[in-house]
């Protein structure tokens, strides 16, 4: 299976888009990393062996804080970009994405088994791993109705929750949708509602009684809403993302991770240009 389809505003409830400022600057950074991007699959490994950084310790007498990233193929290509940057801000990172599925929703029959392998791997990431953030990037293959997705998304919480971490749910990137998505736009559609609402939910549970830290993070304030937009950064496929688009995502997705957990992301200047930018799915998705 190729990977899907990116996030609209719901035919329901329709999301608030980013404010102007933040959007601006978040698109402004694409360029700027860009052109750091030039040299692309001739950066070095990490000394840690992490593709494209090296690990900044955390401060003396503090552990690392430890992320478990989720998602479909188009998060395994952000991966790579992400795991580089948020090593070389101290930061333990595995990376649990599925090329072909990744979905926790288990709604239409067709994904039914994508999630329920992804339920079951992540019960052993989680107790093996365990993080102290899940981040779950909506995949394509989210399929279900709004309530098949809000009551998923509760559960992924609820594992969070059990295994002592935080959750953030990100809207996947826009994307071209192709004759495998044709047919299950409804749902695409409805997945970013259902997750926010979920966060919502539980922002509110929170002030009275704690739990579980729940967050959505809108990708739109990165990429926009128009997948055939140079802003979008897609591959060539018009789904994935090349190495620049990888990298924007990671150096956004790391500040918004360092606002809530009191940490510096790294320059993108000490991982940019790594040994990650030679991943093979690159190549096979055409990028230069």
């Amino acid at each position: 299976m190729s990977a899907s389809p990116g996030p609209r505003d719901s035919s329901g409830r329709r999301r608030p888009r980013p404010g102007p400022a933040r959007a601006a600057n978040a698109f402004a950074g694409l360029a700027a990393l860009g052109a750091l991007l030039t040299g692309c699959g001739a950066g070095d490994s990490g000394a840690d062996g992490a593709p494209g950084a090296s690990s900044a310790p955390p401060p003396a007498g503090e552990e690392a804080l430890r992320l478990l990233w989720l998602g479909d193929s188009i998060a395994g290509v952000e991966g790579t970009a992400l795991r580089a940057a948020l090593t070389a801000s101290g930061v333990d990172v595995e990376d649990a994405s599925s090329d072909g599925g990744g979905t926790v929703v288990e709604g239409d029959a067709a994904i039914r088994p994508l999630a329920e392998a992804t339920w079951r791997e992540l019960a052993e990431d989680l107790a093996s791993f365990r993080p102290d953030v899940l981040a779950y990037q909506l995949t394509t293959y989210d399929w279900g109705t709004p309530a098949q997705q809000r009551a998923s998304y509760e559960r992924l919480a609820g594992a969070a929750r059990e295994a002592g971490a935080d959750l953030v749910l990100v809207s996947a990137p826009p994307f071209r949708i192709d004759d495998f998505y044709r047919g299950h736009e409804s749902a695409l559609d409805s997945a970013p509602a259902a997750a926010e609402e979920v966060a919502e939910a539980h922002r509110e549970a929170r002030g009275a009684a704690g739990g579980a830290r729940v967050r959505f993070l809108d990708s739109r304030e990165l990429w926009g809403a128009d997948a055939e937009a140079e802003r979008a950064q897609r591959a060539p496929d018009g789904i994935h993302s090349c190495q620049q688009g990888s990298a924007a995502f990671a150096a956004w997705f790391a500040e918004r991770l360092g606002e809530w957990y009191d940490f510096a992301p790294a320059a993108p200047e000490d991982w940019a240009n790594g040994s990650w930018t030679g991943d093979e799915r690159f190549a096979n998705l055409g990028c230069a």
